[in-house]
């Protein structure tokens, strides 16, 4: 744990706060919590959950989040300048949590969903009931990570490297670097051209012209060969991810605690039971951010890693407070970005658009106009950078322990595909052959809760 015994002093120059290097920074902070957002909603409306109930409640609240934790980041950014008398201090950049965005959605939400509306719920009614169930496992994340911000220290020893980076490499490697790749190869022209950008520019390091940020021109390249494709006849048109919003705005910021005390009084016993996997999820941002933290200071911004955790715990609670259902968690990109020359302008300005995106629905047509090809490919980095960070930070004899925790999620994918093919085919379960029922038991009964058989592996 980094925490600084510098003496608390009057400023010896004054901070700096924007510059040149914030501009650059911006665009990949905020392009990175935009594609988090446009994951969110594309994963629920997958499970067929109403996809306007998705932006009107869940990706305001979502936001609020972002808004709140960036907001945070940047003050502890002027608190930290004003206490050393440094003009170069850069913010910690915050965003949602890539692998709890997938784990929330298809291990709590999702699955939640379904059973409201095998119970015979309708949409509206059962996306309410999951809706509430998520934002119940978030509201109880923030105050995890709140419990963990004086302990912090203690949770990072005590918790083994290998268990929690293995399950969090299951997610990155099987789940957050493959389910994407999907959606690339479905427009593999625009997609892999994007990709291309993406891992020239962030893995590889190399520079576009006029220092324009890797993400962003991944983005604008991608979206100019997508719609020239579909100028030419060979692209799905606009709007492929939906019908064209109604309005140009809509102000949207649900306070639904109201309700949900209610709708929590009936069914707590069901939300208990979703947390033995939300809480690995929480906790495996606050080793993060304690790894974060850490890094921060090796480049120079030597940040309380107690207020650092506490500021993601209160960001989790404000999201939830108002009908958010992902966690947001400090990002592991301050050293590139203090070496951009980014300062604290932004996490201000990335809190002010990601916000206001979603309380002001322009995110909406950000869903609708940019195609998942060609902003997925961030999240193809995300994963391959959190899995080479895993191993990174575990010692050498204790890879094996990190690559068996990925085999549960690979018994997840071959679920998803058996449960998109079986009704394909036509067939119910009991009229399948002896051998193929028993494999397809075998199979769920391996990728059930694999968050927590990975965590358990490793």
């Amino acid at each position: 744990m980094s925490t600084s015994s510098t003496s608390i002093r009057p400023s010896q120059s004054r901070y700096e706060w924007i510059g040149g290097g914030d501009v650059n920074a911006f665009f990949g902070l905020m392009i990175d919590n935009i594609s988090g957002m446009i994951l969110m909603t594309s994963l629920l409306v997958g499970f067929g959950m109403p996809r306007d109930y998705v932006l009107g409640r869940m990706i305001p609240g979502t936001a609020v989040g972002v808004l709140a934790g960036d907001l945070i980041f940047t003050a502890l950014a002027f608190r930290l300048a004003r206490r050393t008398g440094r003009s170069d201090v850069t913010a910690m950049p915050l965003g949602l949590d890539t692998p709890s965005t997938f784990g929330s959605v298809i291990l709590i939400i999702g699955p939640s969903f379904q059973a409201a509306l095998g119970r015979g719920l309708a949409a509206d009614a059962a996306a309410r009931h999951a809706w509430f169930l998520g934002l119940t496992m978030l509201l109880a994340s923030g105050i995890f990570k709140l419990a963990c911000a004086p302990i912090c220290g203690w949770v990072r020893n005590l918790v083994p490297r290998a268990g929690l980076l293995g399950s969090l490499t299951a997610i990155a490697l099987a789940i957050i670097s493959f389910l994407p790749l999907l959606d690339i190869a479905a427009f593999p022209v625009a997609g892999y051209v994007s990709l291309a950008i993406i891992l020239a520019t962030l893995t590889a390091r190399w520079r576009l012209p006029r220092n324009v940020p890797g993400a962003l021109g991944a983005v604008i390249l991608g979206c100019l060969v997508y719609y020239g494709m579909n100028l030419a006849g060979l692209g799905p048109g606009l709007g492929a991810e939906g019908a064209q919003p109604s309005s140009l705005l809509r102000l949207a910021l649900p306070a639904p605690l109201s309700a949900w005390w209610q709708w929590f009084g009936q069914s707590w016993p069901e939300a208990l039971s979703y947390l033995p996997v939300a809480i690995p999820l929480a906790l495996a941002t606050v080793v993060g951010g304690i790894d974060c933290t850490e890094s921060a200071a090796a480049a120079g911004d030597d940040y309380s890693t107690g207020q650092i955790i506490a500021a993601e715990g209160v960001a989790t609670l404000v999201g939830g407070l108002f009908g958010g259902v992902i966690q947001s968690t400090p990002y592991i990109g301050h050293p590139a970005y203090k070496a951009m020359g980014a300062r604290a302008g932004y996490t201000l300005a990335t809190a002010l658009f990601v916000g206001a995106a979603g309380i002001c629905g322009y995110f909406d047509w950000i869903f609708f106009l940019i195609p998942k090809a060609v902003t997925f490919p961030i999240l193809i980095f995300i994963g391959l950078e959190i899995t080479a960070q895993s191993f990174h930070a575990t010692s050498v004899r204790h890879y094996a322990a990190v690559a068996l925790a990925c085999v549960p999620a690979l018994a997840y994918l071959a679920l998803i595909t058996l449960n998109q093919v079986l009704p394909e085919v036509g067939k119910p379960f009991a009229d399948l052959r002896p051998q193929t029922q028993h494999w397809i038991a075998t199979v769920t009964m391996l990728s059930g809760g694999f968050i927590v058989t990975s965590l358990l592996w490793g």
